[in-house]
C-alpha cells in the first residue's frame, strides 16, 4: 500500500512511519510519503530518510496545490499533522485554527479529488473537555475548553462532514496522552526528564491534582494502523492507555527514575481553563479490532527516561531552540 503520512516528522507521526518501514505491523512492504512543514516540532532526524520506501516532502498541509499534486497514486492517508501544544494555543490560537481545521479540510478535499481509498484522521481526548468520574464513550458530546482542543474538535467535525457529504472512507481516532522516545521537550514527560537530567527543577501546574491517562506512542500507532486496516468508515475509535495518574503522581515517578527528590518540584500558577481530568472508554477498539496496549506504564516510563538519558544530542538540540512549558 502507498500511504501518505502528514506530520510524519513529528513525535507520533515519525513513530508510525518507522514502524511501517520496519514492517512492525506485518509483512506488507508499504511505501510511505511523509508530508511535513518542519515547524519547531518536526525533525527530519526522527526519520530514516535514506530508506528506499520513504519519500519526504517538506510542505504545508494547507497548500491545496501541493496536495493535488502529491495525493494521486496513494491508496491511503494517515493524518497526524497538527499544532498540538495547549499552552501555545492559549498564547496564539490562529495557527491552531489554520493548521488543524483548514489543514484537515484541505487534505480531505484533495483526498476526495484524488479518489484516495482510505483516510484515518488522528485526534485527541481533549475534544471532550473534562470529566469528573467515569470515562467518555465515542458518542460523548464535544465540549472543548482550550483553543487547541476546539481546533481539533473542528477538524473532527470536518472529517465527519466529508464522510457524510462526499462518501469519503474516513475513520477518526481519539487518544489519551502519549509518551515515549522522540517527544518534543515542551511536553510534560520529556520536559521534566530533561530538566532533571540538567539539574533543573520541574514546574507542576497548581496543586498537581489534574489527572490524565498515559499511552505509549508505539501502542497508539499500532492502534491507528489497526483502524487503517480494519476500522469502519465514519466511525470514531478511542485509543486509551488505561493508566491514570495525577500530574503530581507522574512527577513523583519521574523524580524516582531520574534519581531526584521532591525538593526539585516547583508549583507554578495553573494554566488558564485547565481541564481537571480526561478518561477514555476504549472497549470499542478492543472488541472490534482486537487492540490492547502492550506497554505497561512502569516499563514504558523507565524505557523513556533511559532513551532521553542515552540521547542527549537529540534533545539538547531540540530543547534549547524553543522555550516551552509543561502539558
Amino acid at each position: 500500500m502507498r500511504i501518505l503520512v502528514t506530520g510524519g516528522a513529528g513525535f507520533i507521526g515519525s513513530t508510525y512511519v518507522r514502524a511501517l518501514l520496519s514492517r512492525a505491523y506485518g509483512p506488507a512492504a508499504h511505501t510511505v510519503t511523509v508530508l511535513d512543514k518542519l515547524t519547531y516540532a518536526g525533525n527530519r532526524d526522527n526519520l530514516p530518510t535514506g530508506h528506499r520506501r520513504l519519500t519526504f516532502v517538506r510542505g504545508d498541509i494547507c497548500d491545496a496545490r501541493l496536495l493535488a499534486e502529491l495525493l494521486p497514486g496513494h491508496e491511503a492517508a494517515v493524518h497526524f499533522a497538527a499544532e498540538s501544544h495547549v499552552d501555545r494555543s492559549i498564547d496564539g490560537a490562529a495557527d491552531f485554527v489554520r493548521t488543524n481545521v483548514l489543514g484537515t479540510q484541505t487534505l480531505l478535499e484533495a483526498a476526495v479529488d484524488a479518489r484516495v481509498q482510505r483516510v484515518v484522521h488522528v485526534s485527541t481526548d481533549e475534544v471532550y473537555g473534562s470529566i469528573t468520574t467515569g470515562s467518555w464513550t465515542e458518542e460523548a458530546p464535544l465540549l472543548p475548553n482550550s483553543p487547541y482542543a476546539a481546533s481539533k474538535a473542528g477538524s473532527d467535525l470536518i472529517a465527519r462532514a466529508y464522510r457524510r457529504t462526499h462518501g469519503l472512507d474516513v475513520s477518526l481516532t481519539r487518544c489519551s496522552n502519549n509518551y515515549g522516545p522522540h517527544q518534543h521537550p515542551e511536553k510534560v514527560i520529556p520536559r521534566f526528564v530533561t530538566n532533571l537530567l540538567e539539574g533543573e527543577p520541574v514546574p507542576v501546574y497548581g496543586d498537581g491534582r489534574h489527572r490524565r491517562e498515559w499511552l505509549h506512542v508505539e501502542d497508539h500507532c499500532r492502534a491507528v494502523h489497526l483502524v487503517l486496516e480494519r476500522g469502519r468508515a465514519g466511525e470514531v475509535y478511542h485509543i486509551g492507555g488505561g493508566d491514570e495518574l495525577s500530574n503530581l503522581e507522574l512527577t513523583e515517578r519521574l523524580l524516582d527514575l531520574c534519581g531526584a527528590d521532591p525538593s526539585m518540584i516547583r508549583h507554578v500558577p495553573d494554566r488558564k481553563g485547565h481541564d481537571l481530568r480526561y478518561a477514555l472508554d476504549d472497549r470499542k477498539i478492543r472488541d472490534e479490532l482486537g487492540y490492547a496496549p502492550r506497554h505497561t506504564l512502569a516499563d514504558g516510563l523507565a524505557r523513556t527516561v533511559a532513551w532521553y538519558r542515552d540521547n542527549p544530542e537529540w534533545w539538547k538540540a531540540v530543547r534549547h531552540r524553543a522555550p516551552a512549558t509543561g502539558r
